[in-house]
C-alpha cells in the first residue's frame, strides 16, 4: 500500500477531525494493484494503467468508451476542480456563498454562450456533438456514484457542506476561464488616452509592429469612461475567494488573519499582472532532426499560466480505434491540447490578437433600452433570469444586448450604453476544444488544416513529425478592422464595424525554415512582409524569452533531450546583459555601492537559486523599473499605466535623449544609482545586514508557494495539508524557466513537454504540483519538488512500457 506523507511538525498537527476522514477516504480510494469497476453508460470493456507519476493510460475499443472513460477518470481526480468550473461556468456560484457572488453570476451569465449544441460542437469535431455528450456522461456517472457514496468525496465538499452538481454540455464549452483578449485593458488604454493625449500613450506603452489609431470618438464622453462600464466582465472573470465563514467543517481562519493573508496574496497576484501583462505566456520550440542528435525532430512546450493547486492542466493517454495521442489539456476539455500521437507533435503559446471591442451607443431619451445602430433605434435583446442566493430568495435579473453583444452598462444620465463584441462568443470559440482534430493529425497538411477550427486562444501551433517536418501555424479568430485599432473603445453605431473575420489559414505560418529552428514565446514572430497588417495586434511580449531560446538553438550543434530539459530551465537574463554594463561602467563614492557593483561585474548573468549578484540584480532592475516609471509618467495616469514594460524601459536607457530632455546621460545616472540604493535597503529589510546571506530564491525573496482555494480560509494547521511549498526557484519573467516577477512564483510554467520523433518513449514531461486535485491521494503534491528543482519524468506511450510503469490497473466494465 501507498503510504499517504504529509510536510507536518509538531506546531502544525494535522487536524483530528480532517485525519480521521482522511483515514477513511485513503482506504475507499488509495490505489490497489488491480480495481474492477461497473459503470452504466460504458458500451465494452476499458483498461486504465496509472503510471508512477498519475497518468491514466486509457485503452478503450470504441470511441465512445475512451471519452467517457476520460471524463470519469479526471471527475474522480479532480472533483472539487471540476464543481468549481461547473459553478462559474454557469452562474451558480452565489447558490453555495451567498450574495456576495450574485454579480459574479449575473456577470457569468451575461456571457454565457446561447447558442446551437449541434452547430456549437460539430465545429470541434465531425463527431464533437458524441465526444463531448460521452464526456460528459463519464463526468455524471462518477458524480453518481459518490452522491450515492457521499464518504468518497473529497474533504472541500465536507469542509463546504456542498455536493457536486452534474454536468450538461454547455458546462464543457463554457468560455469562462478562455485566454480571452484585451477588453480590460482597451478601457485602461481610452482613460489614459482622455487625461494624457494619444502621442504620450503610444510613448509609455511598447505598442507594435504597426502604429496604432488611439483616437476616441468625440462623441463618446469623457465622464462616461471613468465609470464601471465593465462591471459585469470584471465580475465574472474575477478569481474566486473563499472566506472563513463558508467553512462549515473543521476550524477556519479568523477574520482578522485571513484579511491580512487575503491582502497578502492579492497583493502577490497584482503584482504578477501589472508587470506580467505581456509576460504570462508560454516558449514553444521545434529542432529540425538536422541539429538533434537523434536525427529526428524535437518538440518542446512549457506553457505559462497563473499557478494553482491543483493545477490547471492535467496529463492523461487516449487510445481507441482512430486514437493514440498522450499529453496534456484542461481536466474539464476532452481530448489533449499540447502532445503527440503516432505520428506529431505539437505545442501551443499565445499569439496576440484582440478579439473583443467595446462598443459605446446613443441611447433613445424616452426608452434606455432602444439604442441608435445605424440611424435606426434598435431595441435591446431582454432574457431573464433567475439566480438561487444564499440565505435570501432568488433574484430576478434581465440580461440585454445589442447586436454587437452583451450590455454591460447603461447610463441614463449621458444617455448612452455600452456593450461588448467578443468573438469568442461566435460557435466554435471554446478554449482548446478544436485539439480534438488535432489529436488525429497524421501530417503537418492535417495538422493545419485542423488549426484553422481554433479560435480561442489565439496561438502559435508548432508541429514536428516522424518524417522530419517541423511547421508554425498561427490560430484564433481576427477580427478586421478599418480606420480604428480597437485598443480604445469605439461606436455601436455601425460606422466602426468588423468587416468580418481574416481566414485562419490566413494567419502567418511556415514549413521547414530555412535555419533549422523555429521558437515562439509571445513575442511577435509575424515576418515583417506578411500583407495582412490590420489583422495584427499592438500588444506582445517583451522578446527576452524567445531571444534567449534562438540564441542557443542558434549554435549549430546536434541537441539532446536533456539540453533541451535545461534550455526550459535555462535562468540567463538576457536583460541583465543589457542593463548590467551601465551600472558596471560607474563609480560610487558608497563603499556598500562599489561592493553591489563589484558582485554584478563579474557575474554571468544567470539568476540561479543561492546566487548572490542575482538578488541584487533582480531588486535592482525592479526599482529601476519602477523608478523609470515615476519619471516618465505623468501624475495623472501614474494608477492607470502601472509598469512599463522593459523593453521600452532599456530604449529609454539606451537613448536617454529621447525622453529625458537636458543632461540625459546624467539623469540616467542618477536613476541607475539611486535605484542601487533602494535595492540595498530592500534586500537588508528583507534578508537582513548580513550581505553572504542574500541568496536568491529564499522563502522571503524568491519561492515557490501554490496555495489551495480554500487554504486562506481554513485555520494555519491545515496549510501542510493543503498547500504545495514554499520551495526556493530561479530565474524571473524574462528568463526561459519564466515565472512571476514578484517573490512568489505564482505564474509560469506547470506543464512542460519535450518530445523526440524518432523514439516516443523518450517523452519527457512534468505537472505540478500533480494530477490529482484530492488531498488524500498521493498523487496530489508528488509533483512539486520534481517540477521545483527542475526535473521531469518520462511518458511511457508504447503497451508494454505502460504496464511497466503502472502501480495501479483499473478495468471499467459496462454494467450488466
Amino acid at each position: 500500500m501507498t503510504e499517504l506523507k504529509y510536510n507536518r511538525s509538531p506546531m502544525n498537527p494535522i487536524p483530528k477531525a480532517f485525519l480521521l476522514i482522511l483515514i477513511l477516504q485513503f482506504f475507499l480510494i488509495s490505489p490497489t494493484l488491480a480495481q474492477i469497476l461497473s459503470l452504466n453508460g460504458l458500451e465494452e470493456e476499458v483498461e486504465v494503467f496509472k503510471d508512477d507519476s498519475g497518468i491514466n493510460h486509457i485503452f478503450a475499443k470504441n470511441e465512445h468508451d475512451l471519452f467517457f472513460s476520460q471524463g470519469y477518470l479526471a471527475a474522480k481526480d479532480r472533483l472539487f476542480q471540476f464543481e468549481i468550473w461547473r459553478r462559474r461556468a454557469t452562474g451558480t456560484v452565489a447558490e453555495i456563498l451567498g450574495p456576495r457572488e450574485l454579480e459574479r453570476d449575473k456577470g457569468a451569465r451575461l456571457f454565457q454562450f446561447r447558442g446551437d449544441k449541434k452547430t456549437e460542437l460539430s465545429h470541434y469535431h465531425p463527431r464533437g456533438e458524441q465526444i463531448v455528450d460521452a464526456f460528459v456522461a463519464g463526468v455524471n456517472s462518477y458524480i453518481t456514484e459518490v452522491l450515492e457514496e457521499p464518504e468518497k468525496l473529497p474533504i472541500e465538499f465536507k469542509l463546504l457542506d456542498i455536493l457536486p452538481g452534474y454536468w450538461t454540455w454547455d458546462v464543457v464549452i463554457s468560455r469562462h476561464q478562455g485566454l480571452l483578449q484585451n477588453v480590460q485593458d482597451e478601457l485602461r488604454y481610452s482613460r489614459v488616452v482622455s487625461l494624457a493625449g494619444a502621442e504620450k500613450a503610444k510613448e509609455l506603452y511598447y505598442f507594435h509592429p504597426n502604429e496604432p489609431i488611439l483616437d476616441i470618438p468625440t462623441s463618446i464622453p469623457k465622464e462616461l469612461l471613468f465609470k464601471d462600464i465593465l462591471a459585469p466582465y470584471n465580475a465574472f472573470r474575477a478569481g474566486l475567494v473563499f472566506e472563513p465563514e463558508d467553512i462549515k467543517l473543521g476550524k477556519r481562519n479568523s477574520n482578522l488573519a485571513f484579511l491580512s493573508e487575503k491582502e497578502k496574496a492579492s497583493k502577490e497576484l497584482l503584482e504578477t499582472l501589472e508587470f506580467e501583462k505581456f509576460s504570462i505566456g508560454s516558449n514553444n520550440w521545434i529542432i529540425s532532426g538536422k541539429y538533434t542528435e537523434s536525427g529526428f525532430p524535437f518538440m518542446a512546450n512549457d506553457p505559462h499560466r497563473l499557478h494553482a493547486i491543483p493545477s490547471l492542466r492535467y496529463w492523461v493517454h487516449l487510445n481507441a480505434p482512430g486514437w493514440n495521442v498522450v499529453g496534456g489539456g484542461e481536466p474539464v476539455i476532452p481530448g489533449v491540447s499540447i502532445g503527440h500521437n503516432e505520428f506529431g507533435a505539437w505545442g501551443l503559446t499565445i499569439f496576440e490578437t484582440d478579439n473583443e471591442d467595446l462598443r459605446v451607443y446613443d441611447i433613445n431619451p424616452k426608452n434606455p433600452y432602444q439604442y441608435r445602430y445605424k440611424k435606426n433605434w434598435m431595441d435591446m435583446i431582454a432574457i431573464k433570469d433567475t439566480i438561487k442566493v444564499k440565505g435570501q430568495a432568488d433574484e430576478i435579473h434581465t440580461h440585454y444586448y445589442t447586436i454587437h453583444g452583451p450590455v454591460t452598462f447603461i447610463d441614463r444620465e449621458l444617455n448612452k450604453a455600452v456593450a461588448m463584441e467578443c468573438a469568442w462568443l461566435k460557435p466554435g470559440g471554446a478554449p482548446y476544444l478544436a485539439s480534438l482534430r488535432m489529436d488525429q493529425s497524421q501530417t503537418w497538411e492535417e495538422f493545419r488544416d485542423a488549426c484553422t477550427y481554433n479560435h480561442i486562444p489565439a496561438e502559435n501551433m508548432i508541429w514536428a513529425d516522424k518524417k522530419g517536418n517541423i511547421g508554425w501555424q498561427a490560430t484564433g479568430i481576427t477580427p478586421l478592422r478599418q480606420n480604428f485599432s480597437g485598443l480604445v473603445v469605439s461606436l455601436g453605431d455601425g460606422s466602426m464595424d468588423w468587416e468580418g473575420y481574416l481566414p485562419i489559414g490566413e494567419r502567418p505560418h511556415q514549413l521547414n525554415p530555412e535555419e533549422g529552428y523555429l521558437a515562439t514565446a509571445n513575442e511577435n514572430v509575424t515576418p515583417s512582409d506578411y500583407p495582412y497588417k490590420n489583422a495584427l495586434g499592438y500588444e506582445w511580449a517583451d522578446a527576452f524569452r524567445g531571444d534567449r531560446i534562438r540564441e542557443v538553438l542558434a549554435q549549430g550543434k546536434k541537441f539532446t533531450m536533456k539540453e533541451m530539459g535545461e534550455l526550459q530551465n535555462d535562468y540567463l537574463a538576457l536583460p541583465a546583459r543589457k542593463l548590467v554594463p551601465y551600472l558596471t561602467a560607474m563609480s560610487f563614492e558608497d563603499p556598500a555601492l562599489e561592493t553591489a557593483k563589484n558582485l554584478l561585474k563579474n557575474w554571468d548573468f544567470k539568476l540561479e537559486k543561492n546566487s548572490i549578484p542575482a538578488s541584487i540584480y533582480v531588486m535592482w532592475e525592479r526599482k529601476l523599473r519602477q523608478n523609470v516609471s515615476k519619471a516618465m509618467v505623468p501624475e495623472e495616469v501614474k494608477e492607470l499605466v502601472g509598469s512599463i514594460q522593459l523593453t521600452r524601459v532599456i530604449e529609454w536607457i539606451e537613448k536617454p535623449e529621447k525622453v529625458f530632455g537636458e543632461n540625459p546621460k546624467e539623469k540616467v545616472e542618477i536613476l541607475l544609482q539611486s535605484s542601487l540604493e533602494e535595492t540595498l535597503k530592500e534586500l537588508e529589510k528583507k534578508l537582513g545586514p548580513d550581505q553572504s546571506k542574500w541568496q536568491y530564491g529564499q522563502t522571503a525573496y524568491k519561492h515557490a508557494l501554490f496555495r489551495h482555494p480554500l487554504s486562506l480560509a481554513l485555520a494555519e494547521e491545515w496549510r501542510p495539508i493543503l498547500d504545495a511549498g514554499p520551495l526556493p526557484r530561479g530565474g524571473y519573467s524574462f528568463t526561459p524557466a519564466a515565472n512571476a516577477y514578484g517573490d512568489n512564483n505564482s505564474s509560469g510554467a506547470s506543464f512542460r513537454i519535450i518530445v523526440d520523433t524518432g523514439n516516443w518513449e523518450r517523452t519527457m514531461g512534468i505537472n505540478t504540483p500533480g494530477q490529482s486535485g484530492n488531498p488524500a491521494s498521493p498523487y496530489y503534491k508528488n509533483l512539486f519538488p520534481i517540477w521545483a528543482n527542475d526535473g521531469y519524468f518520462i511518458v511511457p506511450f508504447s503497451y508494454e512500457n505502460i504496464q511497466q510503469r503502472t502501480v495501479e490497473n483499473i478495468k471499467l466494465k459496462p454494467l450488466p
